[in-house]
This record gives C-alpha cells, sequence and structure tokens, in this order.
C-alpha cells in the first residue's frame, strides 16, 4: 500500500494537459521525497494497515445498515434488528478509535519526515562556501527553509494520509458496490469525468498562483530582514523614503492576498461542484434502485447500502480531487527545498582528512592562484531574486603568492585597497579554495586537513567584529563551550573588557543586540579578541581589526591585540601602517602579487611602495590630528 500511495501522487502530478509534456515535476522529485520516507517504513505500514481496516468497517456499516432494512422488510423478529445495530455501534467506535490511532501516526509520521528534512536542509546550507552566502538574500535563503519545510510537512502529516485511506475506502467501497448491483455503479461511475476533468485544469494552475505566492513572500521576508535589522533602519531614517518602502511592501502583500483568496475561491468552487455531482448521483441510485426494487430485482436494503456507499465513494473522490492541488502546493515546496540541495558546496572535507599537527605550527603559501567564482557555481537565481545569474567570474585577483610566516611569526599584508590582501586571509581559513598552488598549516595541504582541526588552530577577527543577539556569555562560548566562568572572566580581563562587563544590567547574561550594536565598535572587537583568546588558537588572522576606530579605541584593541598575538603565528591585515611597524614581516601586496618584503625599517628604506603608502599615510593622518609624527 506504501507503493500505491506514491503512484497516487505520482498520477495526481501527472494529470497535466498536453499528455504531460508541460509537466512542472520530475518522477526524480517524487523518487526523492521517497528516500525521506525509506527510514519510516515500519511506521508506513502500521500506518497503511490501520487506513485499511478503517476502511474495511466505513464500508461495513452502510451493508449492515441494507441488512437492518432487509430486516424490517422481511418481518423477521426484533432480536436481529437490536444485534444488527449493537454491531453499527461497535463497529461506529473502533472506526473512531482506529482513526484517531491512524492520525497519531500520521501526525509522527509527517513530523519525523519533516525533522529529517529541515536537518538535511540546515546542514547542507551550513556546508556552503562564503560565496553563496555573499550572493544570497538571507530573506529568500530564510523563506526556503521555513515557509517551504513548512508546506512540504503537509504533504506528509495531511494530504499523504489523506490519499492512503480514500484510495483504499474508494477500492473496497467499489468492489462491494458491484456486487450490489454493477448496473447502477456503472451509471453512478458516469458523473466520475465531472471529478477528473477539473482536477486536470486546476492542478497546473494552482501550482503556478503556489510558485507565484512562494516568490512574493520570501521577497517579502528579504525585505524585512534587511529593514529590521539596526544598519539597514539607520539607513533608511538617513536615506531611505518610507512612502515607497511601505508602497512596495504592501503591493507585495496584496498581491499575495490576491492569490490567496483566488486559491481559496476557486477550492471553494470546485469542492462545491463535486458535492453537487455526488447528490445527483444520489438522486440516481435512489431513483434507479428504487426501480429495481419495485420490480423485484433487488432487496429494498440493497438500495439504502448502495445509497450509503455512494457517500463513501464520492467522498474520497472528492477528498483526492481536492488532494490533487494539496499534492501540488506540497511538490512546488519540495522542488524549492530540493533546488537548495541540489546546490553542491564547493569545499568539501576529504574522509580521511588529517588533523593539523601538535605544537606551534607554521604557515606557507606556495605559487598561490586564484579568481572568485562565478555566481552560476555558487548560487541560485531564485535566492538572489534575479532573473539569471551573473556567469561573470573566474577572473584571477592572485598570482602566484609565495611566503611562509614561522611559528610565532607575525606577518603583516599592507597595500592598496583591493590589492588582495583580504583574499590571501579568506584562503588561509579555507572559505575559498585556490584555483593553483597550496596553502599548508603546519606543512599539510588544508585541502586535506579536517574542518574541526582547522577551526581548533585558526582564529580570525575582522573589521566588522560581528556579534550573535545573544548574551555576552552565549558570545563567548561559541569559541569553547566548555569554558568556565572563571575563564570568560580571565579573556574578558585580557581583551580589557572586564569592568565594562561588570557594569552591565546582567553582566556576562547581558544581550549585546542584534550584530552586537548595543556596543560601541571598540567594545565590539574586543570581545572578538575576547573571543579568539577564550579559543587558544595558534594561529591568528587579524583583518582590519582596528579599521574605523578613533585613537581611544585603538589603543584599546591593541593592548588586546598584543594579548592575541603572543606566541601564535599570526597574519595581519591593516590599512593603519602604524600597526603593522613591529610585524616580523611585512608583503606589500599590489594587484595580486607581492611586490616587496622585509622589516618595517629596510622597507623604509629601499624607497618603493611601503615607502610611498607610508609617507602619504602619516602625511594625511597628521593633517587631520589623527596619529602623531612618528
Amino acid at each position: 500500500m506504501e507503493t500505491t500511495a506514491w503512484t497516487q501522487l505520482h498520477s495526481v502530478m501527472n494529470a497535466q494537459d498536453g499528455g504531460g509534456k508541460n509537466r512542472p515535476f520530475a518522477r526524480a522529485t517524487l523518487r526523492r521525497i521517497a528516500a525521506f520516507a525509506r527510514p519510516h517504513r515500519r511506521r508506513i505500514s502500521q500506518f497503511v494497515a490501520l487506513s485499511i481496516a478503517t476502511a474495511l468497517l466505513a464500508v461495513a456499516t452502510p451493508v449492515l445498515a441494507g441488512q437492518v432494512v432487509d430486516a424490517i422488510v422481511g418481518g423477521k423478529e426484533q432480536g436481529v434488528v437490536i444485534r444488527l445495530a449493537v454491531l453499527i455501534a461497535l463497529i461506529a467506535v473502533a472506526e473512531a478509535g482506529l482513526g484517531l490511532l491512524a492520525r497519531w501516526l500520521s501526525a509522527n509520521l509527517g513530523e519525523g519526515l519533516i525533522l529529517d528534512l529541515r536537518t538535511a536542509v540546515f546542514d547542507h546550507v551550513q556546508r556552503m562556501p562564503v560565496a553563496f552566502f555573499t550572493r544570497t538574500r538571507t530573506g529568500a535563503l530564510v523563506s526556503r527553509l521555513n515557509n517551504d519545510v513548512i508546506g512540504a510537512q503537509r504533504a506528509f502529516s495531511n494530504t499523504l494520509s489523506g490519499v492512503v485511506g480514500n484510495v483504499v475506502t474508494l477500492v473496497l467501497t467499489l468492489a462491494v458496490m458491484l456486487t450490489l448491483s454493477w448496473q447502477i455503479t456503472l451509471l453512478a461511475l458516469l458523473l466520475l469525468p465531472v471529478f477528473v476533468l477539473p482536477a486536470r485544469r486546476m492542478g497546473s494552475r494552482m501550482a503556478k498562483l503556489q510558485r507565484e505566492a512562494a516568490a512574493h513572500n520570501a521577497a517579502m521576508g528579504t525585505r524585512m530582514t534587511e529593514r529590521f535589522s539596526a544598519p539597514g533602519a539607520t539607513l533608511i531614517k538617513l536615506f531611505g523614503r518610507p512612502g515607497d518602502e511601505s508602497a512596495e511592501f504592501a503591493a507585495r502583500a496584496r498581491r499575495v492576498r490576491d492569490i490567496g483568496v483566488r486559491t481559496a475561491m476557486a477550492q471553494w468552487a470546485f469542492i462545491t461542484a463535486l458535492t453537487l455531482v455526488s447528490a445527483l448521483a444520489l438522486a440516481l441510485v435512489y431513483g434507479l434502485g428504487g426501480y429495481f426494487a419495485l420490480d423485484g430485482t433487488l432487496e429494498a436494503g440493497a438500495v439504502v447500502s448502495l445509497a450509503l456507499l455512494l457517500t463513501r465513494l464520492y467522498a474520497p473522490l472528492t477528498s483526492l480531487a481536492g488532494a490533487r492541488v494539496e499534492v501540488m502546493s506540497a511538490l512546488v515546496s519540495f522542488e524549492r527545498v530540493f533546488e537548495v540541495l541540489d546546490l553542491k558546496p564547493l569545499i568539501d572535507e576529504k574522509p580521511d582528512a588529517a588533523d593539523v599537527p601538535d605544537g606551534p605550527v607554521a604557515v606557507e603559501f606556495d605559487d598561490v592562484w586564484f579568481g572568485y567564482p562565478a555566481a552560476d557555481k555558487v548560487s541560485l537565481a531564485s535566492l538572489e531574486e534575479v532573473a539569471s545569474l551573473d556567469t561573470r567570474g573566474g577572473a584571477e585577483v592572485l598570482h602566484g603568492v609565495s611566503f611562509r610566516a614561522e611559528p610565532g611569526q607575525t606577518i603583516a599584508l599592507v597595500g592598496s585597497s583591493g590589492a588582495g590582501k583580504s583574499t590571501i586571509a579568506q584562503l588561509l581559513p579555507r572559505l575559498y579554495d585556490t584555483d593553483a598552488g597550496a596553502v599548508r598549516i603546519g606543512g599539510v595541504d588544508v585541502r586535506d586537513l579536517s574542518a574541526a582541526s582547522m577551526r581548533a588552530t585558526l582564529g580570525m577577527v575582522t573589521q566588522d567584529g560581528h556579534l550573535f543577539h545573544e548574551s555576552v556569555r552565549a558570545n563567548l562560548l561559541l569559541a569553547r563551550p566548555e569554558a568556565s566562568e572563571d575563564e570568560l572572566w580571565d579573556v574578558l580581563r585580557r581583551a580589557r573588557l572586564e569592568a565594562l562587563v561588570r557594569d552591565l544590567p546582567d553582566g556576562l547574561d547581558t544581550v549585546v543586540g542584534e550584530r552586537g550594536y548595543r556596543l560601541s565598535g571598540g567594545e565590539r572587537q574586543r570581545m572578538t579578541i575576547a573571543r579568539l583568546l577564550l579559543a587558544r588558537q595558534r594561529v591568528v588572522i587579524l583583518d582590519e581589526a582596528t579599521a574605523h576606530l578613533d585613537n581611544t579605541s585603538e589603543a584599546a584593541v591593541q593592548e588586546a591585540l598584543a594579548e592575541a598575538l603572543t606566541d601564535r603565528t599570526a597574519i595581519v591585515i591593516a590599512h593603519r601602517l602604524s600597526t603593522v611597524r613591529s610585524a616580523d614581516r611585512i608583503l606589500v601586496i599590489e594587484d595580486g602579487r607581492i611586490v616587496e618584503q622585509g622589516d618595517h625599517t629596510a622597507l623604509l628604506a629601499a624607497e618603493g611602495r611601503y615607502a610611498e603608502l607610508y609617507r602619504t599615510q602619516f602625511a594625511a593622518e597628521g593633517q587631520d590630528g589623527v596619529v602623531e609624527a612618528a
């Protein structure tokens, strides 16, 4: 019967105009849905068995009712009628109990299957490269993981149970009706095309409306996600036009409302028409059956049984016709979810990935060439909300970069904006993979290392100092969940944040706000440095960690960074050259190449690009009074 259920779903899906040429779904979609159901075969079998038992009981009641009529007409003893009535009552109780149990199994089955789907999608998205998140609109992605997953859930928790139960009831009811009177049964079935033809036309129409509604919901979700964040709301208040924002949002919301109204009215008209047809079929049974009964070719009880069975026949037909709309909507949701699952991550961990060697480690770039991947390699047009993806990409931004940072050594990267400094930093933790050459940690290519070992070895502080909308404690424990409270206070002290956190209303349990916006820029940076200190990683990357900070904040952050860099291999990127003068070696990056390298004194004496950058920056900063002359 599991096969029957999926076959029914497939036949419903296939019923498209044009002989299936314009089917919006492939057979592979159903196979993938069935794959998620396969681990739950036992529960599905139990549910199907209950559905069969419930259907048998549902058919038995009309047959017994006909026997009651025959007993009355035939003038049999009262005890016969009473026993039949008691049996009907017992069947009703049993049918209610089995129906309740079947519903419980159906709900558990649906929730279990959707749990598998949710975790599969969430885990898959976590494996996607950073390039995926830089292009994808967050609201569109959240809509896939929320609205579409819930839509797919209905296929199991509601639609599947209805399809299975109704198919079983339909088959059994037809079998019994044919044994009672095949002539009346066939005449009643002449009205069946009235059910099938509207369903064929409505299914594709509902699927199209469902897709459009899903796209509008995703767009509204994206808009709310962007506009309701602290920086987004600030931008709108400073430069935006609230009237235009409201009008655009309202236009999409109205379209979703209109689609909902059209869908509801179409379903109501469809079900009403089917109900009317079933009533006409019932009149046919009473008229023709009554004629046969008066003619003596049919028992009066058989007429009653046929009439009652007819209601059990057209009810499943009506439900199955309505289920077509639900199935098409659910398949749209599955299709949108599978679209995300089908996007292959560019970066995969090898099955036999190794751990980073113990002890102090060196970092090495060996003739590294790299270009950012095109959008069609890492993203989806529907997640970017564009008609087609940008196929441009792959242009090299790094050209044969080679250098080595010995254990405990600090290497500084300087150069013009867009020279490739941050790209180098992103290749080290394997946020991207090289096109050619190798990046090594401890002498091992990062492509051969496990992700867990990389996370335990390498930490990074970026210029935005990102924090989650959680407590100070939760943001710190992200680095090492098992850390004690004393260890938390120790890293806060070393990051020059202890006094600040102790003065907060709830101390470590104070929520820092979305992206940490309840803290100043310097405080956010020191919080990320405290997290780095707690992680105790052996390699540190500082990507513009002091950018956009005033003198006071920069001084506090620099003190915290001194703690973070002690006895660690470090790659430091900075526009402010005053922050890299103490580096063991400075690499000057221009157009994706290393054009100069050496220590601060040697590079100044060389009178090359570094000296030019240094003099230009300090002249400009001296005019503004930002820093004093060195």
